[in-house]
């Protein structure tokens, strides 16, 4: 696909976005016009060709046509983190302006909204300008970066590590724009997207803003914080909107399925497609929402597992249309060993590993070893030119047009199967435990707030020490007894023992807006003592230890909450 031409081609669909009390309408043509307007004020700002340009994408229209309008003008479009849950504005203002210096732009972009909380913590340190103050009357002539110069960086919220910037050309996104045609089997005109996810998202941007506009489709455009209020919204939107296509994370639909139970839909859904991925894939989550939404013409069919990063872009692997979403029963003790040993029932040793389908167009995976649980390796058209001003970290990850992901999983008929992260696995007292399978079933504990529960391993004069963090549902709860529960499902699954339990209040386990847990946040944290707990129970003493009761973070003006 020319990315380009299909962009800026005559269009009939329109976007349709949350204006914080309803949703307002503009067709994508207006939306084209605005970008012009746009580009020209960027070129006023010294954006040529070639200059990139550092943007927080949040779900605004401003940004919608800002982000044409960077592109237009020649630039380099950069995609900044949006704040993450937990962190506040000391911590993201310093995020900014390592990353502004890091990509070298003239300007760094944000909302109205935004500029008035980074404003202050950003004086001196960075260009501000605000996406509703580009616009003016005026026209330059456009000149979009050619097929193999660099469109797109976008840096994540880190979830693992450090944000890193993914750099894409031009070609790399026109080919996933194909690649997910394919996979949806879209017929340009006749499509209807609803989307709450961020802009700042891989899913947000690519799988459904930026397809929904190159193929003349609908969107129904929301935002994050407008789901983390009422997660009913989600599907809500696609059955006000008759939504065809929609997509988000496991977890966002472990909440939405909760928040949804004693309400009604206020009509039946046209969804014959719903992209589930970005992270872990839980069995009991798609069971759940399919009960769920049934009596509104759900089936188990309308969820398509997907894997996908944003070293490719976008989507790698994919459930096929119209099948149904399955998964193997794997021995969990097998599984730290790297072997594929399947049960044929449940059992408490077992976990349930759902299939995310196969390689979908100009895709090939392979695992670094076949028979067994390994590194999960991908070739694909829409691949990234690597790190942006990063040749440490894009040498070792991208080899020979090769990308070695950092993900671990087996192949079995021809699907996918993630385990987890190779960042995820924690070693403890020589053995190795995946941190996702005990997150997954501590998640299944009344009190414990559902997808919001992460174990790390923290050095301890040289020893691992293995701490929990999970978020309560209900701050009553006795936390001693919950922490011994937990204690002994984790030695049932894996032998090993805990050595402490924190539990947090709602809100305060790090997030990226998306709703990945920030691992790396945690166990920086838990090593610095710096976390706002309800309790911590200390468990290698006997009965276990209440060691802080009620040390809450003390009360502030200066957090701030995901933006969309």
């Amino acid at each position: 696909m020319e990315l380009f031409e299909a962009l800026t081609a005559p269009k009939r669909a329109s976007l349709y976005w949350w204006n914080g009390r309803q949703f307002a309408q503009t067709p994508w043509q207006e939306v084209l016009a605005d970008a012009t307007r746009v580009a020209a004020g960027l070129r006023r700002l010294g954006v040529c060709p070639g200059v990139p340009v550092a943007s927080v994408l949040t779900n605004t229209p401003s940004v919608v046509q800002g982000i044409l309008g960077v592109w237009l003008a020649g630039g380099i479009l950069v995609s900044l983190p949006v704040p993450a849950r937990a962190m506040d504005i000391g911590e993201y203002a310093d995020q900014l302006t390592t990353l502004c210096g890091h990509v070298g732009s003239p300007v760094l972009l944000v909302e109205n909204r935004l500029l008035e909380y980074v404003r202050e913590p950003l004086a001196g340190r960075a260009n501000l300008r605000a996406w509703e103050s580009l616009a003016i009357a005026a026209t330059i002539e456009p000149c979009p970066p050619a097929s193999e110069e660099l469109a797109f960086i976008q840096y994540s919220s880190g979830s693992t590590s450090a944000p890193k910037g993914c750099a894409l050309t031009t070609r790399s996104i026109g080919n996933q724009l194909e690649t997910l045609a394919h996979m949806l089997g879209t017929v340009p005109g006749e499509e209807t997207f609803a989307s709450w996810l961020p802009l700042s998202h891989d899913m947000g941007f690519f799988g459904c803003f930026l397809f929904s506009w190159a193929h003349d489709c609908h969107l129904a455009l929301s935002s994050p914080e407008r789901f983390i209020y009422d997660p009913r919204t989600w599907l809500g939107d696609c059955a006000d909107f008759g939504a065809t296509v929609s997509a988000g994370p496991c977890s966002a639909l472990r909440v939405a399925t909760r928040a949804q139970s004693g309400s009604r839909l206020a009509r039946k859904l046209s969804l014959r497609a719903c992209v589930i991925g970005a992270e872990r894939i839980a069995w009991s989550v798609l069971r759940s929402a399919t009960d769920t939404f049934a009596p509104y013409g759900l089936t188990a069919r309308t969820w398509m597992p997907a894997y996908g990063m944003a070293e490719a872009t976008l989507v790698l692997t994919a459930l096929g249309l119209d099948d149904e979403p399955s998964y193997r029963r794997l021995d969990e003790t097998a599984l730290a060993d790297g072997e594929i040993r399947e049960h044929a029932e449940d059992t408490e040793a077992s976990a349930r590993i759902v299939s995310v389908g196969r390689p979908c167009l100009g895709v090939a995976v392979r695992t670094a070893q076949p028979d067994c649980i390994s590194e999960i390796h991908i070739r694909s058209t829409s691949l990234a030119a690597g790190y942006y001003r990063d040749p440490r970290r894009s040498a070792e990850r991208f080899i020979d047009g090769e990308l070695a992901t950092g993900d671990l999983g087996f192949m079995r008929d021809g699907e996918l199967y993630i385990v987890g992260r190779a960042d995820d696995m924690v070693s403890v007292a020589g053995r190795k435990v995946y941190a996702g399978e005990i997150e997954a079933t501590v998640d299944t504990l009344a009190p414990v707030r559902g997808g919001c529960s992460t174990m790390v391993d923290v050095d301890d004069d040289g020893r691992a020490r293995l701490v929990m963090l999970l978020e309560l549902r209900d701050e009553r709860v006795d936390c001693s007894l919950l922490a011994a529960d937990i204690s002994r499902m984790v030695k049932a699954k894996t032998g090993v023992l805990l050595d402490e339990c924190i539990f947090l209040a709602k809100g305060e386990l790090p997030k990226t807006p998306s709703g990945k847990i920030q691992r790396f946040r945690c166990r920086i944290l838990v090593a610095s003592e710096d976390i706002a707990s309800i309790a911590r129970v200390e468990l290698r003493r006997s009965g276990g230890t209440l060691r802080k009761r009620r040390a809450q973070r003390p009360a502030t003006t200066d957090r701030v909450t995901p933006l969309g």
